[in-house]
Protein backbone atom coordinates (compact mmCIF):
# COMPACT_ATOMS: atom_id res chain seq x y z
CA UNK A 1 0.00 0.00 0.00
CA UNK A 2 1.20 3.51 -0.50
CA UNK A 3 1.09 5.85 2.45
CA UNK A 4 2.10 9.74 2.43
CA UNK A 5 2.85 10.64 5.73
CA UNK A 6 2.00 14.71 6.51
CA UNK A 7 4.21 15.64 9.27
CA UNK A 8 6.29 18.78 10.17
CA UNK A 9 8.20 17.56 12.67
CA UNK A 10 11.56 16.06 10.75
CA UNK A 11 12.01 13.52 13.62
CA UNK A 12 8.59 11.91 13.55
CA UNK A 13 8.26 12.16 10.22
CA UNK A 14 11.33 9.76 9.77
CA UNK A 15 10.43 7.65 12.15
CA UNK A 16 6.95 6.63 10.88
CA UNK A 17 8.90 6.55 7.64
CA UNK A 18 11.09 4.06 8.99
CA UNK A 19 8.26 2.13 10.84
CA UNK A 20 5.64 1.94 8.01
CA UNK A 21 8.30 1.16 5.40
CA UNK A 22 9.77 -1.69 7.76
CA UNK A 23 5.93 -2.73 8.10
CA UNK A 24 5.88 -3.38 4.12
CA UNK A 25 4.07 0.01 3.20
CA UNK A 26 5.39 2.70 0.79
CA UNK A 27 5.65 5.40 1.97
CA UNK A 28 6.14 9.11 1.10
CA UNK A 29 6.28 12.20 2.67
CA UNK A 30 5.41 15.80 3.07
CA UNK A 31 6.71 18.61 5.57
CA UNK A 32 3.72 20.79 4.86
CA UNK A 33 0.60 20.78 3.16
CA UNK A 34 1.57 22.63 0.22
CA UNK A 35 4.16 19.85 -0.24
CA UNK A 36 1.63 16.95 -0.15
CA UNK A 37 -0.94 18.15 -2.42
CA UNK A 38 1.60 18.42 -4.88
CA UNK A 39 2.38 14.31 -4.06
CA UNK A 40 -1.70 14.06 -4.38
CA UNK A 41 -1.81 15.48 -7.29
CA UNK A 42 1.44 13.43 -9.08
CA UNK A 43 0.99 9.69 -7.11
CA UNK A 44 -1.71 8.05 -6.03
CA UNK A 45 -2.25 6.90 -2.10
CA UNK A 46 -4.55 3.83 -0.08
CA UNK A 47 -3.99 6.31 3.14
CA UNK A 48 -2.39 9.24 4.84
CA UNK A 49 -1.73 9.94 8.00
CA UNK A 50 -2.34 13.58 8.56
CA UNK A 51 -1.29 16.20 11.16
CA UNK A 52 -3.39 19.02 11.53
CA UNK A 53 -0.82 21.91 12.99
CA UNK A 54 1.29 22.10 9.57
CA UNK A 55 3.29 25.66 8.44
CA UNK A 56 0.99 27.31 5.50
CA UNK A 57 -1.67 25.33 4.53
CA UNK A 58 -2.86 23.56 7.60
CA UNK A 59 -4.37 19.99 7.74
CA UNK A 60 -7.83 20.85 7.37
CA UNK A 61 -6.29 22.46 4.22
CA UNK A 62 -4.91 19.36 2.99
CA UNK A 63 -8.81 17.41 3.69
CA UNK A 64 -10.47 20.09 1.53
CA UNK A 65 -7.62 19.10 -1.26
CA UNK A 66 -8.82 15.29 -0.88
CA UNK A 67 -12.27 16.66 -0.81
CA UNK A 68 -12.47 17.72 -4.37
CA UNK A 69 -10.83 14.80 -5.67
CA UNK A 70 -12.61 12.23 -7.41
CA UNK A 71 -11.17 9.21 -5.49
CA UNK A 72 -9.51 10.02 -2.71
CA UNK A 73 -7.69 7.87 0.05
CA UNK A 74 -8.47 7.06 3.72
CA UNK A 75 -6.99 9.69 6.27
CA UNK A 76 -5.79 9.30 9.41
CA UNK A 77 -5.76 12.57 11.47
CA UNK A 78 -2.36 12.08 13.97
CA UNK A 79 -2.55 15.10 15.92
CA UNK A 80 -1.63 16.73 19.53
CA UNK A 81 -5.13 18.34 19.30
CA UNK A 82 -7.16 16.50 21.62
CA UNK A 83 -10.30 18.16 22.25
CA UNK A 84 -13.50 16.68 21.26
CA UNK A 85 -14.47 19.66 19.26
CA UNK A 86 -11.06 19.21 17.18
CA UNK A 87 -11.96 15.64 15.96
CA UNK A 88 -15.20 16.59 15.20
CA UNK A 89 -14.45 18.84 13.12
CA UNK A 90 -11.80 17.05 11.57
CA UNK A 91 -13.85 13.80 10.94
CA UNK A 92 -16.85 16.00 9.60
CA UNK A 93 -14.30 17.39 7.38
CA UNK A 94 -13.47 14.21 5.62
CA UNK A 95 -10.90 12.37 8.01
CA UNK A 96 -11.80 9.05 8.47
CA UNK A 97 -9.66 8.46 11.60
CA UNK A 98 -8.39 10.52 14.38
CA UNK A 99 -5.49 9.03 16.84
CA UNK A 100 -4.01 11.63 19.54
CA UNK A 101 -0.27 12.25 20.20
CA UNK A 102 1.46 10.55 21.95
CA UNK A 103 -0.02 7.20 20.45
CA UNK A 104 1.52 3.64 20.33
CA UNK A 105 2.92 2.86 17.10
CA UNK A 106 1.32 -0.71 16.96
CA UNK A 107 -2.32 1.04 17.04
CA UNK A 108 -1.58 3.01 14.38
CA UNK A 109 -0.57 0.10 12.00
CA UNK A 110 -3.93 -1.21 13.50
CA UNK A 111 -5.75 1.19 12.50
CA UNK A 112 -3.96 1.64 9.19
CA UNK A 113 -4.81 -1.35 8.46
CA UNK A 114 -8.39 -1.00 9.40
CA UNK A 115 -8.92 2.05 7.26
CA UNK A 116 -7.31 -0.42 4.34
CA UNK A 117 -9.88 -3.09 4.83
CA UNK A 118 -12.62 -0.64 4.85
CA UNK A 119 -11.34 0.25 1.21
CA UNK A 120 -11.28 -3.32 0.55
CA UNK A 121 -15.22 -3.16 0.98
CA UNK A 122 -16.08 -0.06 -0.86
CA UNK A 123 -14.24 -1.25 -3.90
CA UNK A 124 -12.00 -3.71 -5.33
CA UNK A 125 -8.07 -2.42 -5.38
CA UNK A 126 -6.98 -5.72 -6.81
CA UNK A 127 -4.50 -4.70 -9.91
CA UNK A 128 -4.18 -7.51 -12.76
CA UNK A 129 -1.63 -8.48 -15.68
CA UNK A 130 -2.98 -11.45 -17.26
CA UNK A 131 -2.31 -14.07 -15.12
CA UNK A 132 -0.81 -11.58 -12.30
CA UNK A 133 -3.12 -10.47 -9.77
CA UNK A 134 -1.94 -8.21 -6.78
CA UNK A 135 -4.14 -7.30 -3.84
CA UNK A 136 -2.92 -4.12 -2.11
CA UNK A 137 -5.10 -4.61 0.56
CA UNK A 138 -4.24 -8.03 1.28
CA UNK A 139 -0.58 -8.05 -0.28
CA UNK A 140 -0.90 -11.04 -1.94
CA UNK A 141 0.04 -11.70 -5.67
CA UNK A 142 -1.24 -14.74 -7.52
CA UNK A 143 -0.14 -16.24 -10.73
CA UNK A 144 -3.53 -18.17 -11.99
CA UNK A 145 -4.20 -20.26 -8.80
CA UNK A 146 -0.89 -20.18 -7.30
CA UNK A 147 0.49 -17.84 -4.47
CA UNK A 148 3.87 -16.19 -5.35
CA UNK A 149 6.12 -15.25 -2.31
CA UNK A 150 7.93 -12.09 -2.13
CA UNK A 151 9.93 -10.24 0.14
CA UNK A 152 8.09 -6.84 1.44
CA UNK A 153 10.31 -4.91 -1.01
CA UNK A 154 10.18 -7.15 -3.83
CA UNK A 155 5.97 -6.83 -3.74
CA UNK A 156 6.09 -2.86 -3.42
CA UNK A 157 8.43 -2.58 -6.53
CA UNK A 158 6.02 -4.91 -8.73
CA UNK A 159 2.76 -2.97 -6.82
CA UNK A 160 4.28 0.49 -8.09
CA UNK A 161 4.97 -1.22 -11.34
CA UNK A 162 1.74 -2.73 -12.09
CA UNK A 163 0.36 0.84 -10.79
CA UNK A 164 2.21 3.51 -12.90
CA UNK A 165 2.36 0.61 -16.05
CA UNK A 166 3.94 2.68 -18.79
CA UNK A 167 6.37 4.90 -16.50
CA UNK A 168 9.82 4.14 -16.05
CA UNK A 169 11.30 4.85 -12.30
CA UNK A 170 14.69 5.38 -12.29
CA UNK A 171 17.20 3.41 -9.36
CA UNK A 172 16.66 6.95 -7.05
CA UNK A 173 13.24 6.84 -7.44
CA UNK A 174 12.47 3.85 -6.36
CA UNK A 175 15.11 4.13 -3.88
CA UNK A 176 12.87 6.89 -3.07
CA UNK A 177 9.79 5.39 -2.92
CA UNK A 178 10.42 1.94 -1.28
CA UNK A 179 13.70 2.80 1.07
CA UNK A 180 11.68 5.58 2.83
CA UNK A 181 14.33 6.48 5.50
CA UNK A 182 16.20 3.49 5.08
CA UNK A 183 20.07 4.63 4.87
CA UNK A 184 21.59 1.12 4.05
CA UNK A 185 19.51 1.24 0.98
CA UNK A 186 21.69 1.58 -2.22
CA UNK A 187 21.31 1.77 -6.26
CA UNK A 188 22.90 -1.91 -6.12
CA UNK A 189 19.99 -2.77 -3.73
CA UNK A 190 17.93 -1.82 -6.50
CA UNK A 191 19.53 -3.68 -9.00
CA UNK A 192 19.20 -6.95 -6.50
CA UNK A 193 15.69 -6.16 -5.89
CA UNK A 194 14.66 -5.87 -9.75
CA UNK A 195 16.83 -9.15 -10.32
CA UNK A 196 15.24 -10.97 -7.49
CA UNK A 197 11.60 -10.48 -8.69
CA UNK A 198 12.61 -10.86 -12.16
CA UNK A 199 13.48 -14.31 -11.47
CA UNK A 200 10.59 -15.13 -9.62
CA UNK A 201 8.29 -13.69 -11.98
CA UNK A 202 10.08 -16.34 -14.59
CA UNK A 203 10.01 -19.10 -12.38
CA UNK A 204 5.92 -18.23 -12.09
CA UNK A 205 5.80 -18.16 -15.87
CA UNK A 206 5.67 -14.78 -16.36
CA UNK A 207 8.82 -13.38 -18.03
CA UNK A 208 9.52 -10.20 -19.43
CA UNK A 209 7.25 -8.59 -17.54
CA UNK A 210 9.93 -6.08 -16.09
CA UNK A 211 11.42 -4.02 -18.63
CA UNK A 212 14.80 -1.90 -18.74
CA UNK A 213 14.76 1.13 -20.58
CA UNK A 214 18.11 2.24 -20.65
CA UNK A 215 18.52 5.99 -19.02
CA UNK A 216 15.25 6.12 -17.50
CA UNK A 217 14.72 2.99 -15.46
CA UNK A 218 12.44 0.07 -15.12
CA UNK A 219 8.93 -0.29 -16.19
CA UNK A 220 5.86 -2.47 -16.93
CA UNK A 221 4.95 -1.50 -20.45
CA UNK A 222 1.36 -1.00 -20.85
CA UNK A 223 0.74 -3.54 -23.85
CA UNK A 224 3.71 -5.56 -22.35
Amino acid sequence: MNVLIVEDSARLRDSLGRGLTASGLTVDSAANGMVACQHLDTYEYELIVLDLGLPGMDGLGVLRHIQGRTTRPRVLVLSARDQISDRVDALNRGADDYLVKPFSFDELVARLHALARRSKDAHTPRLSIGALTLDPVERTVCVEDEWLMLTPREFSLLELLMRHRGRAFSRAEILERLAGCDSTVSDRSVEVLVFSLRRKLEHAGIGELVHTRRGFGYLIPKNG
